[in-house]
């Protein structure tokens, strides 16, 4: 059984969790899309940032990582964790390191008070629905998730319209 750590991911290591966010994105067909920069992730995970994040370890070996943030539920009346991004590399998937990361974000989850643990995933991607379908997430197939970004937000935003 291989040796799992997981610690919390620190502004130091936003060299690391980019390098795992370009792999995450060229695994999901849209490296193009990501225009993070180091700075940009140092500053997230900054005391006062938006997100928190976790480095994964596998025998000592930089494994991947999830980066997280609390959101609001009026309908629970409690915040809730959301899971932007978890990636593992591929020499370090099927050993347990992604169950233990979201093991480590649900005891989060739960500690903080939170009343739900949510993420989204690509449709096409059956390892991951099958791997969540087995820890007993389910899909949200009612929800349509919808995006305002780049020009389309600016021009929303700026439009003047009420």
């Amino acid at each position: 059984m291989p040796a799992i750590e997981i610690r919390p991911a620190r502004a130091g290591d936003a060299a690391l969790i980019l390098r795992f966010i370009r792999e995450l994105a060229a695994y999901e067909r849209a490296e193009h899309e990501v225009v993070a920069t180091e700075s940009d992730i140092r500053a997230a995970l900054s005391g006062d940032g938006p997100a928190r994040g976790l480095v994964c370890s596998v025998d000592g070996e930089e494994a991947g990582f999830a980066l997280y943030f609390f959101n609001y539920s009026t309908w629970q009346g409690r915040k809730g964790l959301y899971l932007e991004d978890l990636y593992l590399t591929p020499a370090h998937r099927k050993v347990g390191a992604g169950k233990a990361l979201l093991q480590h974000l649900a005891r989060i989850a739960v500690a903080e008070g939170c009343g739900r643990f949510e993420w989204s995933v690509l449709d096409w991607n059956e390892p991951a629905l099958q791997f969540y379908r087995s820890i007993g997430a389910w899909p949200m197939d009612e929800w349509v998730r919808y995006r305002l970004a780049g020009p389309a937000l600016a021009a929303f935003a700026g439009s003047g319209d009420t």
